[in-house]
């Protein structure tokens, strides 16, 4: 069995675990409590998931989420994945709530398929919202389990104890007490969750709602954090591997003779994969340059600029979002209509982290280190593809260096193990900037139509909304229209045969931006013709008090002064809803009408996610939100023509830069009687939308594809 801590070195206490084999595991919890949760019990009135392989739902059979120690630490098993959203900070936080423990007393092993309980995966802002309750859950009953063996080693009923700090203490003489490691000692207690446990009410909160540092800060600012990539198995070679250069375009001749020739080189072949081996990256590299391959060219002939007009004729039949009333008739009640169309393009995720993954095979036992937000579909991937049981097969995820949705799929990680196995030593599977943007799932571009229309008071009157290619998440309009129809046809993850000449796949909060981006300016457009504040138009045509409530708070942090736009201020408003958040968006931009450029100054944002689990960490994903969002407004884009993906790394796909950055201001709304939602994705679907009003209320023009490129914002003006 292949020890992971003997070549990767891990936190432990604030961090992760120490991450160890399946047996020495077993060895360390041979006394002490574990909780084991039969999930489908706790998921009633959750959201419900799709999940692959027709599970629609966690585990049904006993799975261990918790493990408090013969020493009192407990630890956390779950198998969710730390990529820089702050989910191993924020779900011990629920632990230490319900267990009644100090917080710097938990560890937590994530990700690891031999380890941890089955996970769908990483993604959805679902860590906290779904995954929560369960853990929440698995800890009460931990609690519940702890008192009642103290009260059969301390000969005092239940109801006289109470859980304090690790102990159990008596109610009325505090001295008689027993710490959690004290009651585990020298046993192995296993305990099955068959009722929901009483969980704490918000009001006695006294670690979640409170900011907690994050584990990972410290590792990642000194360097200390290993990612992937930095697994180095005793033995293990880089891949380099042979790429085409197109989507579409197949291998009819390769000649590796020139590479074989090299001190140290092994060209590896398993079907359609070639590769050529090296202890070293740069030899690597440099013997792939040897490689001389025959293509047969892509028949896509699509480039960056026709593919709308692809787009609309290639779509698959619509599907009903949502409809009422009756379109027809609210039209014929409209004082004034506005049609338009909204464009945006394919856009990257382009992580600071490449995919990146290790496979090492030992007693035919297979272990992928790997970059993903879904270990476990990966480990049935990496199984299906070596034709192996799913139990011969393990996933550990480190650190993993931003996801926002590409990196669920797990192409360098089945390379890896089917390297590995042709190979018979640890292979290396690192992919270069090139190969990341080459490969991405890219969000995909969409066209949108809208046309809709208000009466002689400004109310609206109707809706008829079509989205092709974003899909249907996002696409429900948030106000109150009497009369509307919302059809999606394709999304992100329905690639229809033909309709997209490379990959597409989530990309945070994915259809929500592109859709936000449409519904929004089109709203800012019958304001503007009725000649109303794009806040007091909203407010009026708004049925939902949750998100007006938002909106005020909104406009009363950023000092809102009504006027109709544009009113050459450069301000903006927009609004939207994912994850179960509210948001709310204003923004402040300044435009050079001789360059098209345009510079967000500041940005304004207030949510409604519920109860907040760490307040600093919601804050930090919703910066994080705006300055990524700010990217997909202005810059980004993939540009390309017959199956080639022209942009390949940073000097011509533009990512924000610091000196970007404006002012950010976060509002988050105190809502103690709503569920924790999700705050990982909310922030950045309305950033496209705000800019362009923004943009619109500067100058009077209106930008209606993403990004707004200078070229862009200049023929509006024009």
């Amino acid at each position: 069995m292949i020890r992971h801590d003997d070549f990767m070195e891990v936190p432990d206490g604030w961090g992760f675990a120490t991450i160890i084999t399946r047996r020495d595991f077993l060895a360390l919890t041979a006394t002490g409590l574990v909780v084991m949760v039969a999930l489908e019990r706790f998921l009633a009135g959750q959201e419900p998931v799709r999940l692959p392989q027709g599970r629609q739902g966690y585990p049904t059979d006993l799975n261990a989420y918790l493990h408090v120690g013969a020493d009192g630490r407990v630890t956390c098993l779950v198998g969710k994945i730390e990529m820089g959203q702050g989910a191993m900070t924020s779900l011990p936080q629920l632990v230490a709530e319900e267990l009644e423990v100090p917080i710097t007393s938990i560890d937590i092993v994530m990700g690891d398929t031999d380890l941890c309980p089955w996970d769908m995966g990483t993604f959805g802002s679902l860590s906290i919202r779904q995954f929560g309750p369960i853990l929440r859950t698995a800890a009460a009953e931990a609690r519940s389990a702890l008192l009642q063996l103290a009260s059969e080693k301390l000969k005092v009923p239940v109801a006289e104890l109470r859980a304090d700090s690790g102990r159990i203490v008596h109610a009325t003489s505090p001295r008689t007490r027993v710490t959690y490691g004290e009651l585990t000692t020298g046993k192995r207690i296993e305990r099955q969750v068959t009722t929901p446990a009483t969980l704490d009410a918000v009001a006695s909160f006294t670690v979640v709602g409170r900011s907690v540092p994050r584990r990972d800060a410290l590792d990642k600012v000194t360097g200390k954090a290993r990612f992937a990539g930095d697994i180095v198995p005793p033995g293990a070679l880089h891949a380099r591997i042979l790429r085409p250069p197109a989507h579409g375009a197949t291998l009819s001749s390769v000649d590796t003779s020139a590479a074989e020739a090299r001190p140290g080189v092994r060209v590896v072949r398993d079907g359609d994969l070639v590769a050529v081996l090296h202890a070293h990256r740069d030899e690597a590299d440099a013997a792939l340059a040897l490689v001389k391959a025959q293509y047969t060219p892509s028949a896509s002939t699509l480039d960056d600029t026709t593919i709308f007009d692809h787009l609309v004729t290639h779509a698959p039949p619509a599907d009903v979002v949502r409809e009422a009333g009756n379109v027809a008739d609210g039209a014929a009640r409209a004082a004034q209509v506005i049609d338009a169309t909204y464009f945006n393009s394919y856009v990257a995720h382009a992580p600071m982290e490449t995919h990146s993954a290790v496979a090492a095979i030992e007693h035919g036992k297979v272990t992928v280190w790997a970059s993903t937000q879904t270990p476990f579909p990966l480990r049935s991937q990496v199984a299906q593809a070596l034709m192996l049981p799913p139990e011969q097969v393990r996933v550990v995820t480190p650190y993993v260096g931003g996801g926002f949705g590409g990196k669920s799929a797990g192409r360098q990680a089945i390379e890896a193990a089917r390297l590995a196995r042709v190979a018979g030593v640890p292979v290396r599977v690192v992919w270069s900037r090139e190969e990341e943007f080459f490969f991405d799932t890219f969000r995909p571009a969409a066209v949108i139509t809208i046309r809709a229309g208000i009466d002689a008071g400004a109310k609206l009157t109707h809706w008829d909304y079509t989205v092709i290619g974003a899909g249907e998440r996002g696409s429900e309009h948030i106000y109150a229209i009497p009369h509307h129809r919302t059809l999606a046809r394709g999304g992100w993850n329905a690639n229809s045969p033909g309709l997209h000449p490379f990959g597409i796949g989530p990309w945070r909060a994915p259809g929500a931006n592109s859709n936000a981006f449409a519904r929004e300016s089109h709203i800012d457009r019958l304001a503007a013709r009725a000649g109303v504040d794009p806040v007091a138009f909203r407010l009026a045509n708004l049925s939902d008090a949750r998100m007006a409530r938002v909106l005020q708070a909104a406009a009363t942090q950023f000092g809102w002064t009504p006027k109709p736009a544009p009113s050459g201020r450069g301000v903006g408003v927009a609004l939207g809803m994912d994850a179960g958040t509210y948001v709310a968006s204003m923004a402040e931009v300044k435009v050079d009408r001789a360059t098209g450029r345009v510079q967000v100054t500041r940005v304004v944002c207030a949510q409604d996610m519920g109860v907040l689990v760490n307040p600093d960490g919601a804050r930090q994903q919703a910066e994080g939100c705006i300055t990524m969002g700010l990217g997909y407004c202005l810059t980004e884009e993939i540009r390309f023509r017959n199956g080639q993906v022209l942009d390949g790394n940073f000097d011509t796909y533009g990512l924000p830069r610091f000196s970007w950055l404006p002012k950010i201001e976060v509002v988050i709304l105190d809502s103690p009687d709503l569920p924790a939602q999700g705050g990982g994705e909310p922030a950045i679907v309305t950033m496209g939308a705000v800019v362009a009003n923004a943009v619109f209320d500067a100058v009077g023009a209106r930008v209606g594809q993403l990004p707004m490129t200078p070229a862009r914002v200049k023929a509006a003006l024009a």
